[in-house]
């Protein structure tokens, strides 16, 4: 990520959201405040929304953002990743739950929706995303809920355990971790030290997180893509079989593990559609979302 602000990941997911309000019909996620976080119009998101002029553009941020725009399955798929974690927060708050980690909050707008306040969300991140973030929520006008806190963490120096500790959370009390767009961009050593310190919380706990399915069908598009990732400066350093993924949840403790394709989760909300008949479209192939509880 850049040190002055989001990275290009947090852009184009918050991007993709603002223009699935304009260019989807059904909507799977409803986030009015997507594009006002952003400062755009409708009609400069809708710009966003038109392809690259020349393949090289998509090796620029500008083409980055205008693949996650408007590359539908993917914006779908942020969209319905981003409902089904607040799909889940929502029946766990509905039994007692009421601590909510978002891990790599980005530019997250759940806390500034939420309409129970019975709810304490902890935003954590890049001190540089929350500086920008906090930037643009004054700018914007968006009130910030008392049931919000920032937790500022540089991984290079900070721990997550101590920052949240020191942010007031509760160890030996519900929680539901959302943890959206992040896993791949860590190494299997630093996603496992996260695994385990949620695996650590009282139960019940549930964390809901997006990976990247290292398959014998889907590696050679995937290790191509991460290629890609890497030469815009966000590598890929995570990738697991779903099988080993399961393996190792259930090693760490959790008893219930719920995993969809991307493909799956986007029809659980939108139906069956010609769409997403036969093969997966390429750039949803790989990619899946679980969630996993004690």
């Amino acid at each position: 990520m850049e040190n002055e602000g989001p990275s290009r990941t947090a852009l184009v997911t918050a991007y993709a959201r603002a223009y699935h309000q304009i260019a989807d019909q059904p909507r799977i996620l409803t986030d009015p405040l997507a594009a006002r976080l952003l400062g755009v119009t409708a009609d400069e998101i809708a710009e966003w929304g038109r392809p690259a002029e020349t393949p090289s553009g998509l090796d620029s941020d500008e083409g980055m953002l205008r693949l996650g725009v408007g590359d539908r399955p993917r914006r779908l798929f942020f969209a319905a990743r981003a409902r089904f974690a607040e799909d889940r927060v929502a029946q766990a708050a509905a039994t007692g739950t009421r601590q909510i980690v978002i891990l790599g909050a980005g530019l997250d707008t759940f806390a500034y929706r939420n309409q129970n306040p019975n709810l304490r969300v902890f935003e954590v991140d890049h001190p540089a995303t929350q500086a920008w973030k906090h930037q643009r929520l004054a700018e914007s006008g968006i009130d910030l809920p008392e049931g919000l806190t920032f937790v500022p963490v540089d991984f290079e120096t900070d721990t997550l355990a101590t920052r949240l500790d020191e942010a007031g959370f509760h160890r030996t009390a519900p929680a539901v971790f959302v943890w959206l767009g992040v896993v791949f961009y860590l190494t299997p050593d630093a996603a496992r030290t996260t695994l385990e310190y949620i695996a650590g919380q009282s139960n019940p706990v549930e964390v809901i997180f997006d990976y990247l399915a290292d398959t014998d069908e889907d590696r050679a598009q995937l290790h191509a893509r991460a290629k890609r990732a890497a030469a815009v400066g966000e590598p890929w350093f995570s990738y697991f079989t779903p099988t080993d993924l399961a393996t190792q949840l259930h090693n760490l403790g959790f008893t219930n593990i719920e995993d969809h394709t991307a493909t799956d989760l986007i029809t659980a909300y939108l139906g069956p559609s010609t769409e997403f008949e036969g093969a997966p479209p390429q750039a949803l192939r790989p990619v899946r979302i679980l969630r996993a509880s004690h």
